[in-house]
């Protein structure tokens, strides 16, 4: 005698698979050796997070959304990879710097008119992240960033002798002096007229 076989489909419980979360960028890049830096992080799949890694280093954090963390940088050396865990899995990995404060060794040129305008290159190491160029109390008109050891300021207007400072993630420099010297005016000319040929003697 032969037991009939069961037959049919079942419809059993189905599991969610969560997606791996993803790290599209973070802000600021770099940060100072002590730590203590707020970074920004920016992506996707941030679903109850577990942890925040800077390289081997768990970091404290806040979840903002499903799309942004924000993390306070543990202390640390060099260029690690930020990654985020979930129950999805563990980020691609994005470069956060530790940078040390930025240093000044040179300025060119050293003096400007007191209408600012003049285009002043510093030379120097750790420039690169600066978020601040300062003439004194006053902020450069603009800058660019070259290099990690070049940045190229727009003087403000100003007037006497100023310290030229650059801010970064990692403290602010040293300060190298900058002069501003008051434009020549004529307000008139003594005689006012001479020979075609010259030779006369204005005062």
């Amino acid at each position: 005698m032969s037991t009939p076989q069961a037959t049919g489909t079942g419809t059993g419980p189905s599991t969610a698979v969560a997606s791996p979360p993803v790290i599209s960028s973070v802000a600021p890049a770099a940060g100072s050796p002590g730590g203590g830096t707020l970074v920004t992080l920016t992506g996707s799949n941030f679903i109850q997070p577990s942890a925040v890694r800077f390289g081997p280093i768990l970091a404290t954090f806040t979840v903002v959304s499903a799309t942004q963390i924000t993390a306070v940088a543990p202390p640390g050396n060099g260029t690690v990879q930020i990654t985020v865990t979930t129950q999805g899995g563990t980020s691609n990995g994005v470069a956060y710097s530790y940078a040390g404060a930025p240093a000044l060794t040179g300025i060119s040129p050293t003096t400007g008119p007191a209408s600012g305008g003049t285009v002043v290159t510093l030379t120097g190491t750790n420039l690169l992240g600066a978020t601040a160029v300062r003439f004194g109390a006053a902020n450069a008109t603009s800058f660019t960033v070259v290099s990690a050891t070049q940045i190229s300021a727009v003087a403000p207007p100003g007037s006497g002798t100023v310290q030229v400072t650059v801010t970064g993630p990692g403290g602010t420099s040293n300060g190298l002096a900058y002069s501003y010297v008051a434009v020549p005016v004529v307000s008139g000319v003594s005689p006012g007229q001479g020979p075609a040929a010259g030779a006369i003697r204005s005062r």
